[in-house]
């Protein structure tokens, strides 16, 4: 008589289904972390600015528009960390691009129309530019970046 000793803990078909299980737990548990996350990522604004610098001492911005233009209040300037002051154009002393309405209408800030444009000091070659709009539904986004 011959006997023979089985030395395998677990039948492959029992292995089979444990993986199996392990794999499902962990893809809904990705899942619900990928998933739960979504929810406060707010939509991205598509609106356009150029910038280029018109000689040493000053860069020109213009607002070119986009889908989200109708919901823009303003863009707020910096030149190398800090708020310019404007040299033409509707930018305020702290580097706002504005549409301030008439005095008649109580003069609080309008959309920003399409085709503003503003000549901002930027004396050093190289600047680093930024600008930030500001949007009705009291939103920010970063939508001009770049070194002129």
């Amino acid at each position: 008589m011959v006997t023979r000793k089985n030395d395998e803990a677990v039948s492959p078909v029992i292995g089979v289904i444990l993986m199996v299980a392990i794999t499902v737990i962990l893809a809904a548990v990705i899942a619900a972390f990928v998933f739960g996350m979504s929810g406060n990522i707010s939509k991205t604004k598509i609106v356009s600015v150029s910038g280029t610098r018109t000689n040493a001492t000053s860069i020109s911005v213009v607002y070119s528009g986009g889908q989200d233009a109708p919901s823009l209040n303003e863009i707020q300037y910096t030149v190398n960390g800090v708020n310019p002051t404007a040299a033409s154009g509707r930018v305020n002393s702290t580097g706002c691009m504005y549409n301030v309405a008439p005095a008649a209408e109580g003069g609080t800030i309008l959309t920003l129309p399409v085709g503003s444009s503003a000549f901002i000091p930027a004396p050093t070659p190289n600047s680093h530019i930024l600008g930030v709009g500001y949007f009705n539904d009291g939103s920010q986004q970063v939508i001009f970046d770049t070194y002129l």
